[in-house]
């Protein structure tokens, strides 16, 4: 597909998404979303996809959503059009892991969207923050429940009613992030980790990230409950019996996704 505000390459497993919208320091629009959620659908459904990672600039991974297109619209225009609803929740759908590589700022939409991926991995130049209480409003796109459950009531509460913003030392102690690189290793390391992931059992891949999601949403013994149920369930799969038994004879497995 032709996109005008991302750009995608496909190489050794790995989907590259790039944010691009350097006038607007990648603010998320409708487009942009839009085209987004094509691309993260695309790479989901393509055999030779196995990892994805979402990146933008070097200045800013996403600077927002864009103020500009919702300024003028009306509590009926945002509720009709269920405002960014559509393309967000096509983008949670996505099955094989997604890699948020974050340098720069990381604000309100794009805030939200780096924590939908399944991790985060940032430049020691990210600053994450909710500011939308500046514009007389609050995250409209899971950012409240998302930050809450990553970094607690208290600092999440601390960030949506000041607006201050997180820097990337502070975004790793708290949580937010899984690791902190230097600015200029950021890719790098983000395809590095994606290339790990491509090695590994897609099966076992994907049962790891549904199992992870689940325990925002159970309780913690229905959650075991569910991970259990997984893990059984990769015992019926050639992938396992390959690489318990690659163990044993001390090797490299050979993973074939059956």
């Amino acid at each position: 597909m032709a996109y005008e505000t991302i750009n995608v390459t496909i190489q050794d497993r790995i989907a590259l998404i790039k944010l691009d919208r350097p006038e607007a320091m990648n603010a998320l629009n409708g487009q942009l979303l839009r085209e987004l959620a094509a691309a993260v659908a695309l790479a989901d459904n393509n055999e030779k996809v196995r990892c994805i990672v979402l990146t933008g600039s070097d200045k800013a991974f996403a600077a927002g959503a864009d103020i500009t297109e919702m300024a003028d619209k009306s509590f009926v225009d945002m509720y009709v059009s269920n405002f960014f609803g559509p393309e967000t929740q096509q983008f949670l759908q996505v099955r094989k892991p997604i890699i948020a590589a974050v340098a720069g700022y990381c604000l309100g939409g794009g805030c939200e969207l780096a924590m939908m991926c399944d991790f985060i991995i940032a430049a020691d130049t990210a600053k994450f923050g909710q500011p939308e209480i500046n514009l007389g409003v609050v995250a409209g796109i899971g950012g409240t429940q998302r930050l809450t459950r990553l970094v607690g009531r208290s600092k999440s509460m601390d960030m949506h009613l000041t607006g201050r913003f997180m820097d990337a030392e502070e975004a790793l102690v708290s949580g937010l992030v899984s690791r902190k690189v230097p600015a200029k290793k950021l890719l790098d390391e983000a395809l590095s980790v994606a290339g790990k992931i491509a090695d590994k059992s897609q099966l076992a891949v994907t049962s790891a990230k549904q199992a992870v999601h689940a325990a925002d949403e159970m309780s913690l013994s229905a959650g075991c409950a569910y991970e259990r149920s997984l893990f059984q369930a990769l015992f019926s799969t050639e992938d396992q019996k390959e690489g318990m038994r690659a163990f044993i004879e001390k090797r490299e497995a050979q993973f074939r996704d059956k």
